[in-house]
Order: C-alpha cells, then structure tokens, then sequence
C-alpha cells in the first residue's frame, strides 16, 4: 500500500464534505498521493503514514503516534489545538486566517444593505402579498465601524469602500494601522460607536474582546445603528443586545454567531423583527476549500525545497 503524501482527515468543516478538499488539493498537486480519512480506523492508520495532514484537529493519542512534519488546520482559530505538543514534536502548524475574508466581507455586505433597503420588510410584506410602499436608506455618507482589523476585517472595508462611506477601525494595536479612514484601539472603542451608522464585529475571542459590547456599548451607539456580527458570539453580551434592541435603543442587529450557539428554538432572540440570523455560516461557500487548498498547495511546495518559512504558520 502506498503511503500518501496528505491526508485529509474525516471532520466535516462548517458542514462541507471534506472529499471537496481533497479533490481541490489534488488539482493543485497532482504529482502527490492525497488520501481521505473517512472512518477513525483509516484516520489512525494514515496518520502513522503521511508527512502532512489538514483538517480540524488531531487527537493527542495519534500526534503521539504520527510522524507528521506538518499539520494544516482548516480554521483561523487554533485554540482547541495543543500547539505545545505539536511544537515538542517539531511539527509545524498552520491555520486558515485570510482564507474567510471574500465571503464574510460578502456576507457583511449583504447584511448592511439588508438593512439599508429594507429588504428584511419587503421580505414579510411579500409573504403576506402585501403591495405597500415604504422608504429606504442610502449607504453613501454613512459611517461604519469594523471592530477587528484582521484579514477578514481588512477585506471587509475594501469591499466597503465603493460604497462612499466613512470608516474607522477599531484594533487592539491601533499603531499597527489599517485601511479604514481612522484606526483607534479598544479604549476608544465608545467614540467609534457613537460615530457609527453600522458596527460590524470581525475580532477574534479573546480576554480583551469578550463581552465588549454590553449595557454601555449598546447606550452609546446611535438610535438608528445596527450592529453585524461575524466574530464571535460572547463578544456580545446577549442579554444587553435583546434590551437594546426591545427598547429600540439600536435599530437593528444581524448575526452570524450567537452566544449561546447554537441558539435555541425558544430564544427570545427569534421572534424580533429587526434581528436577522444566519447559522454561523457566514464563510461557508465552495471557494472556502480552493482557496484553503492554494495555501496547503503552497507550503507542500515550500517543505519539498526545505523552506521553514510557512503561509499562515503558527508553530
């Protein structure tokens, strides 16, 4: 039997089978044997085999027994990995941060002018055949907000900028920069909300980020605003969100993800007309995997010339 050079492992990824990625990876090196782990039997066997394996996360117990030079996660967030030990063992881990950036900042897009023409009512009138004109808004001239100015939250404000709106950033190193008009840290974080037509929330989870936007976020933004999120969940406070938006101390909110998730049938948050929620599927399209697959292609390439230097490396 013929070791391969990659395996992909068997976790779905956002609900995509993962024989897409395979199939991607092996147009992007077809001179490589790239097999698919589709039951826990093949996944251990495999892992003892191949040089490089992607996908969610390998269990401690066959990291122990693989011989893995690389391990290619299919999120951005590798948290849920034990980096420590991959890094004991020398095996160089990589993520997919930039790889959700054109889908999100599509969804983001789409979620903004929801909002702006109204497509949510004329949605409800339809349903109930209701010919009923009503006024919308214009984008141009307003001010937007991207809280987290990582790939996905740079790729956000490039597909916003056709569309004449003022932006600011809001970043944990503001002195890093950025492409919107104005870039300010956390502690700034009230004068961009105060400012903000739309607030979209891109930062990752974190002990700064956590809980964020609370009572005093959703007090200080602006009657009319309305908040995107594509983060995370507990950046939110889920309790101060239902009051703000119960008491139209903000216009609107569309969610990607919720805190808890998946949210329960019976949440309060279902049955608010000025809320739109999606299944935390915001980055799920076929282009995911292609575009995940150039990196993996990428640094295949740059192991086989014996380059350390990896696209997104981690560890």
């Amino acid at each position: 039997m013929t070791d391969p050079d990659i395996v992909v492992l068997r976790q779905k990824i956002h609900g995509m089978p993962a024989a897409d990625y395979a199939d991607a990876i092996r147009e992007r090196l077809p001179g490589k044997e790239v097999a698919l782990a589709r039951t826990p039997e093949e996944e251990r066997d495999l892992l003892t085999r191949t040089p490089v394996a992607t996908g969610y996360a390998v269990e401690p117990d066959l990291l122990d027994a693989s011989d893995l030079d690389l391990f290619a996660c299919v999120f951005a967030g590798t948290g849920h990995l034990p980096l420590d030990e991959f890094e004991a063992r020398g095996v160089a881990v990589t993520n997919a941060s930039g790889v959700h950036g054109p889908n999100i900042a599509e969804h983001v897009v789409g979620n903004i002018l929801l909002f702006v023409r109204g497509f949510d009512r004329a949605w409800r009138q339809k349903e109930r055949r209701e010919w009923r004109s009503f006024q919308a808004r214009e984008l141009a001239g307003g001010t937007v907000a991207v809280v987290g100015l990582g790939a996905i939250g740079e790729t956000i404000v490039d597909r916003l900028e056709p569309f004449g709106v003022e932006t600011i950033g809001v970043r944990y190193s503001p002195e890093k920069g950025g492409p919107t008009d104005e870039v300010l840290g956390y502690g700034d974080l009230h004068d961009a909300l105060a400012r903000s037509d739309y607030v979209v929330i891109a930062a990752p989870l974190t002990e700064t980020t956590e809980g964020l936007f609370d009572d005093e976020a959703f007090r200080t933004m602006k009657p009319d605003a309305v908040v995107v999120n594509v983060g995370r969940g507990p950046i939110v406070d889920t309790d101060a969100l239902l009051d703000a938006l119960r008491t139209n101390a903000i216009r609107g909110a569309a969610l990607d993800v919720t805190d808890p998730e998946p949210l329960p049938e019976d949440h309060a948050l279902w049955n608010l007309d000025n809320v739109f929620i999606t299944p935390h599927n915001a980055g799920h399209t076929p282009e995911y995997w292609n575009r995940l697959a150039d990196v993996l292609a990428e640094n295949v390439r740059r192991l086989d010339a014996g380059e350390e230097d990896l696209e997104n490396r981690v560890v």
